[in-house]
Parts: structure tokens; sequence; C-alpha cells
């Protein structure tokens, strides 16, 4: 079996923890590198520790070498972070899994163009069961594509800097793309005042934050007399880690190109 080496961007942070705790249980996979940025408390400090189960690896700040160390990346910090490391991965011709949220346009054209060079694994959600209810949502909104109002309703922790979150915007996305809308042009991000009636043809979202919420994310049709909810509530970010796991397994070694956890999981 081949081993994929690992490089874990943001390693003290709460999902890097996550990362490498799930990578020391799998024998697929070694934690080659872990990195963050410089200044942070726990450079020169082994990767695991904050664990309680020492690896070996130092946390350090020299991106390069730790990139350099690794086959695949795996990027859960912040997007301008995450561009950075991408430019050095793609520089060095190693692979990359980004669940980072929050990129704007131009980010994600600059993804979209490093995958040209290097296979890029790049979802707005890494969890399995997140990646199913989006195949499910495509078969609702199949089905309920009349006479239903939809609303997408996440719930994240006090610390999460972007909103709606990437997992609710893709929710959104892909019961749009099944109604035949562009979601940019039907989007309603909150409602405030007199508003006046619901447009049917309108996808609104709605964001709570606060506490430690890992992530709930709804996604509702309304109709008149019924309500169809189909909802993914996490509780704790390994569903997160072990996605990311797989794919990283999956794209180390292949040929440039961008993929989703949807191609992972075969849901094409």
């Amino acid at each position: 079996m081949t081993v994929i080496r690992l490089a874990i961007a943001g390693a003290s942070g709460r999902m890097g923890r996550m990362l490498i705790e799930a990578a020391l249980e799998d024998e697929g996979v070694v934690v080659a590198s872990a990195f963050d940025r410089p200044g942070t408390p726990y450079i020169g400090r082994d990767a695991g520790e904050l664990l309680g189960a020492p690896c070996g690896v130092a946390i350090v700040d020299d991106l390069r070498a730790a990139i350099a160390a690794a086959d695949c990346v795996i990027d859960f910090t912040r997007p301008e972070g995450t561009l950075a490391h991408l430019a050095i991965a793609r520089e060095l011709g190693k692979a990359m899994v980004i669940g980072t949220t929050g990129f704007d346009a131009a980010g994600k054209a600059a993804i979209a163009q490093a995958a040209t060079d290097i296979p890029v694994v790049f979802a707005p959600n890494m969890a399995v069961g997140v990646n199913a209810v989006f195949k499910l949502l495509e078969v609702a909104a199949r089905i309920l594509d009349e006479g239903y109002d939809v609303e997408v309703i996440e719930a994240h922790h006090r610390f999460k800097v972007d909103a709606p979150s990437g997992t609710a915007l893709r929710m959104g996305e892909v019961v749009a793309r099944e109604l035949g809308r562009d979601l940019d042009a039907c989007a309603i991000y909150g409602r405030e005042g007199v508003t006046g009636e619901r447009r049917a043809e309108t996808i609104g979202f709605s964001t709570i934050r606060g506490g430690d919420i890992v992530g709930d994310h709804t996604v509702l049709f309304a109709g008149i007399g019924e309500r169809i909810e189909i909802t993914h509530k996490s509780g704790s970010r390994m569903p997160y880690a072990l996605g990311s796991l797989r794919a990283a397994r999956f794209v180390a070694g292949r040929a440039p190109g961008l993929f989703d956890m949807q191609d992972i999981l075969g849901l094409r």
C-alpha cells in the first residue's frame, strides 16, 4: 500500500489538530510536516503534543520546506493563507486538498488556474454525509420544482468569519441549478423591515453564529400544508478530517485537475 505524505496547514488550529489526530490513526497516510504562521506560539513544538500524542514532527513556519516534504497539502486556514500555500504547492508540483471557505471570485479563479498544473480537491465541505445531502438535494429539487419556497438555514460557532457558510452556499447552488435559476440573481441574504411578499423564485439564507456549534445545515422546502427539511448536523470536526484524508488519498499522484468530494465519492 502506498502511504501518502501529508503537510498539514494551520497545524495548531482547531481543524489542524483534528486533521493530525485523524492522520495518526490512518495507516494510509503519514504526517510528513506541519506548519503555521510565523509568530504562532506553537512553532517548534511537536504537532501531536496538543493531542497528548507526540508524533515526532515539529510545527514549523517554513512553508516551502514543509510543502516540499509532502505529497499533498491539506489546508483549512483562511483564503489569503491558502492562496499563498497553493502558489508554493503549484511551484513544487504538490497535490492540494482545500477545505478553506470564504473565497471571492478571484480566489476561486486562482484555484482553478493552479489546477491546470497540479491536482486540487476544492470543496466547501469534506464530510461524506454532507456530500450525500448535496445529492439528496438534487433529487428533492427536481421533485419539488413547483409550489415550494426554498430556504437555507445554517449555524456555526462564534469564531467563524464568513457567512453564509461555504456549505450553505453550495446547498443553494445545487438547488438553484436543478431549478434552472442563477443563485447570484435569486439569493436573499437575510431580511429586515417591510420586505413585501416573498417572491417565489428566491432562495433565502439565514445565518446563526454562537457558542461552539460545529456546523448545522438545513434546506427547507416549504409548500402549502407541508414542509420538507433536509438537515445535516456535525457533532465534531472529525467527519471533515476523515473526508479530507479520503480526498488526499484520491488526489495524490493524479494528473492535474480540479476535483471536489462529489468526484471522490462517485456521485457525478
